[in-house]
């Protein structure tokens, strides 16, 4: 009986070599043993297996990403935390789903995704929700056709590494290029992804309620000049920064109508929001605005794959929050919410979810400097920090390779810097938290130092789950 089974095993086996060429099975086989070695020995690894399978098989993404629907996450902030919404109504609606979950967004972190998720003998369609990059749509669609690719905003961000936001918008673009049938989703309040010169079917979402009564645009905000005249823009409303329903009054561009809009703004909190999306009442577990154009993103998404309204709603009313993104940790008596800060459009979001607080807080600031963050760190004083002083804001922590550099602009913020506890070490600032009186505290950090402060925290036994 075990030699027949042994038998049935290797048929079925001689048939997916028949399928997939040889050099592609090495490739996977590589990059699954890597996989395996790197959770068993380093307890991480997300970009190293797909390094692995590539070197074997440059081409090896187009064999492995065969039978999935496919949507690619991109743009300059909300990324993680869109994929994730999506993912979770995916699995919500009973779908079977694969997605990038730890943030590894470059080509060798998708391969690698898509390596572990793969299986030799299963013929099942199945969805992938993946988060790419800016710079790396590119590299996806020369193996991929998306069904869909959404792009959530664009911002100034790494400016050594993207530069502007017009020459980001051209490096998606280029990727978008190749896929002249796939279906895009775009945040129609942003200028930027206004009338397109694609052959792509195109859906807009985006806000038909106004978060307050500003329409005058910030000096420093990102793509203030119509793209086709150079004229300023106008708005009817802003959400934030540059975000909004605008029109040119120079010539006739302005606003893509919406297929999918937030009618209503029912409540903000600093924990939550309640809003409509497209007359659906909708309660968001993570707080701020730029939350609510997640949500709308994925909602506008799951609308598009045909998934019913009430299984879409509970699931964004059930999200839990993404590592870093609105993570809230519960130590000692503390409760600590992690927030990622990279640009100034992001910053600023975070700092207005602050001001929803009506009771006393602590909030530290953990500034880096690495590649991953951007070398250049002159655009915190694009950041809104004289806001905090509306707050009962107690203890400020300071800490991070570029700590007195951000002390310096809470100084110069107007911020009390007898309040300030600047900290080098991870432990240092740690116990200073925990010292504490306040019982919540935000700490608002650049990526590596989100990334080097949870894994910290997870060394200690904070954090149960690094990834």
């Amino acid at each position: 009986m075990k030699i027949l089974v042994y038998i049935n095993y290797v048929k079925r086996f001689l048939k997916v070599v028949g399928k997939i060429n040889i050099k592609s099975l090495i490739s996977i086989i590589a990059g699954k043993t890597t996989i395996f070695l790197s959770k068993k020995l380093f307890k991480g690894g997300s970009n190293f297996p797909g390094r692995v399978s590539l070197k074997l098989n440059k081409r090896i993404l187009k064999d492995i990403a065969k039978n999935y629907k496919v949507i690619l996450v991109t743009g300059t902030n909300g990324k993680t935390t869109t994929t994730s919404m999506i993912t979770n109504i995916i699995k919500n609606n009973g779908l079977s789903v694969i997605t990038n979950s730890t943030g590894a967004n470059m080509l060798s972190g998708i391969v690698s995704c898509f390596v572990e998720n793969y299986k030799f003998f299963s013929k099942e369609l199945r969805y992938a929700v993946i988060e790419v990059d800016e710079a790396n749509v590119k590299f996806i669609t020369e193996h991929i056709s998306p069904d869909i690719i959404t792009i959530t905003n664009l911002f100034r961000d790494q400016l050594d590494r993207y530069g502007e936001v017009y020459t980001t918008l051209e490096k998606i673009l280029e990727g978008i290029r190749k896929v002249p049938n796939s279906t895009l989703v775009l945040n129609g309040d942003e200028s930027l992804l206004g009338r397109l010169d694609l052959p792509n079917p195109k859906v807009y979402y985006g806000f038909n309620a106004s978060v307050n009564d500003d329409n005058k645009i910030d000096i420093n905000a990102d793509a203030k000049f119509c793209k086709f005249c150079k004229a300023p823009y106008s708005y009817n409303f802003i959400t934030y920064n540059h975000l909004g329903d605008y029109y040119c009054p120079e010539c006739d561009f302005k606003r893509e109508e919406l297929k999918y809009s937030v009618d209503n703004i029912l409540e903000l909190t600093a924990d939550s929001s309640k809003i409509t999306f497209n007359g659906n009442e909708v309660v968001l577990t993570q707080s701020g605005v730029y939350n609510i154009y997640n949500g709308l993103c994925a909602y506008s998404i799951a609308k598009e794959l045909d998934l019913t309204d009430e299984k879409i709603i509970e699931s964004l009313g059930n999200q839990s929050s993404s590592f870093g993104r609105q993570e809230t940790l519960a130590i000692n008596n503390k409760e600590i919410k992690i927030i990622l800060v990279k640009n100034p459009a992001g910053y600023n979001q975070a700092i207005d979810t602050l001001c929803l607080n009506k009771d006393e807080f602590s909030a530290a600031f953990l500034l880096n400097d690495n590649y991953a963050d951007g070398r250049d760190v002159s655009w915190i004083w694009d950041v809104h920090f004289e806001k905090l002083n509306t707050l009962n804001l107690k203890d400020i922590f300071i800490s991070g390779i570029r700590m007195y550099d951000m002390a310096l602009r809470l100084k110069i913020a107007g911020l009390n810097d007898e309040a300030f506890i600047v900290k080098e070490e991870y432990e240092g600032l740690t116990s200073s938290i925990l010292a504490s009186e306040s019982k919540n505290i935000y700490i608002l950090a650049t990526y590596t130092a989100m990334i080097n402060y949870r894994k910290y925290l997870h060394s200690k036994g904070y954090i149960e789950k690094l990834w």
